[in-house]
């Protein structure tokens, strides 16, 4: 995954889940270097990601690796990236996230983009997050962004207007580690599947994975 809202995330809602559905579950943050110094978040290029999950895949122990990366901003230089199709949002991500499966070559490797970046989930969480911050004009807004685009996922991938764009402009003070992580907890998977068809799809590959 790639910084700390998804690790948030993955702690307090998918790892419970995945749990629940038998499997044992650890999970951790792609590094960055610089000199002799690790940081943890961020993918920067596609040769680093590269490494870092032939790195996972070695482990005879691992039965599925799968990621939760932003699709927006992911680095140009991935596989799929300069090919992809004209054509809608999801086909865009899905077609860049086979390519990625098959530059990776190892049949436990399900990769996943989220559409088009993690805010995305808590644009479907809007009603708890309007909740948490005791703003109902604000679930309206996000509503109405949603209905407009045609979907939480489907809010575009603009340099001014991305989900996370949007939520800071809202959200005077916003804090995505902490607010956004606890939406989309208090929404659950299955508010989730029901907003956000591409985050079902994947839940769906994975869980045909047990």
């Amino acid at each position: 995954m790639e910084g700390q809202t998804e690790a948030a995330v993955v702690r307090d809602l998918l790892s419970r889940h995945f749990r629940h559905q038998g499997w044992f579950v650890t999970y951790s943050t792609v590094r960055t270097h610089t000199s002799s110094v690790t940081y943890r978040g961020g993918v920067t290029s596609w040769p680093k990601l590269h490494r870092e999950i032939k790195e996972l895949l070695a482990s005879p122990r691992l039965t599925v690796l799968t990621t939760l990366f932003d699709y927006y901003g992911f680095p140009p230089d991935s596989p799929g990236m300069s090919t992809r199709p004209s054509s809608s949002a999801t086909t865009k991500v899905t077609h860049v996230e086979e390519a990625i499966r098959a530059a990776v070559g190892d049949h436990r490797f399900v990769p996943h983009l989220v559409q088009h970046e993690l805010e995305s989930w808590v644009f479907a969480a809007g009603d708890q997050l309007a909740d948490l911050r005791d703003d109902s004009a604000l679930a309206e807004r996000i509503k109405q962004d949603c209905a407009e685009a045609g979907g939480p996922e489907l809010v575009n991938d603009d340099p001014k207007n991305a989900p996370s764009k949007r939520l800071a402009r809202y959200c005077p003070g916003y804090v995505k580690t902490l607010e956004g992580p606890l939406a989309i907890a208090d929404l659950g998977i299955d508010g989730l599947r029901a907003q956000c068809p591409h985050f079902s799809a994947w839940l769906d590959e994975l869980g045909s994975r047990v």
